[in-house]
């Protein structure tokens, strides 16, 4: 592997462990206003207040950013929020 190559690997290894990603969370038509709150504060620890700003943004913004953090940190999230039938996704 050339010195080149291995810089381009360690920059791909600290971008993923770097705290710039947030979870956007979707607006959809489907999901209630109480199963997106619950779902917040069960997954991404948020506080009843803060869950439900979350899902009034989502309503009328279309999205809105849900939890920040490295990407191994938000993946494990995502995926819980994915299970629960919410639009979610980490950028």
């Amino acid at each position: 592997m050339s010195v080149k190559e291995k810089i381009k690997e360690q920059v791909a290894v600290e971008e993923l462990l770097s705290s710039n990603y947030e979870i956007i969370l979707f607006n959809d038509d489907v999901n209630t206003f109480d199963h997106v709150i619950d779902t917040l504060m069960a997954v991404c620890k948020h506080e009843p207040l803060q869950a439900e700003q979350c899902a009034l943004l989502v309503h009328y913004t279309g999205k809105c950013a849900v939890k920040t953090g490295s990407y191994k940190e938000l993946e494990p999230l995502c995926s819980k929020l994915l299970e629960a039938d919410l639009s979610a996704e980490i950028q």
